[in-house]
């Protein structure tokens, strides 16, 4: 650890005028931070991750989604996904087969066991948005969804179109 000398020149904290929104920024973390508390205590028991419990979460959500497409949704490296799927595997949290007309694609499906996990793991968290939303307006709830797709790039909206309504 480097110790103070007068020649170091010691930062201020960031303000208003280093850049905007701010507070904004530190509400995001705040809120991602109790947000996955509550899933990361049940998957810290399993010996999983958050990267498992996003896996869970899309094979879930689009039941049949390739190998290729969850790749594409979570912007990770084949190798990150491989190990944290062949512990989902391992533990019969997700089937992989064979795509029916494209021999080379492998399709994802949750077990039972793999659903109830990602039931489990969504439970808190849609208790603590129906918490927050109850606290708003009706007509609020629109405003933070459209919000929250314009945070994300527009060339990625089709995923999020893709998923069920």
């Amino acid at each position: 650890m480097k110790s103070y000398t007068p020649d170091r020149h010691i930062e201020t904290a960031l303000t208003e005028k280093d850049a905007k929104e701010l507070d904004i920024i530190e509400l995001f973390f705040f809120a991602y931070r109790d947000f996955t508390a509550d899933p990361d205590m049940i998957l810290e028991k399993l010996e999983f991750g958050r990267a498992h419990h996003r896996v869970l979460y899309f094979v879930n959500r689009k039941p049949g989604m390739t190998v290729a497409e969850l790749l594409e949704v979570l912007k990770i490296t084949k190798q990150s996904l491989a190990r944290v799927l062949k512990q989902l595997i391992d533990t019969d949290h997700i089937v992989q087969i064979q795509g029916p007309r494209d021999r080379r694609q492998r399709e994802l499906y949750p077990t039972r066991q793999g659903r109830r996990l990602a039931l489990e793991l969504a439970a808190p968290q849609s208790r603590r948005i129906a918490n927050a939303l109850e606290q708003l307006d009706l007509s609020d709830r629109t405003v933070i969804e459209r919000f929250l797709r314009a945070m994300v790039n527009p060339a990625q909206w089709q995923q999020i179109d893709s998923l069920p309504k």
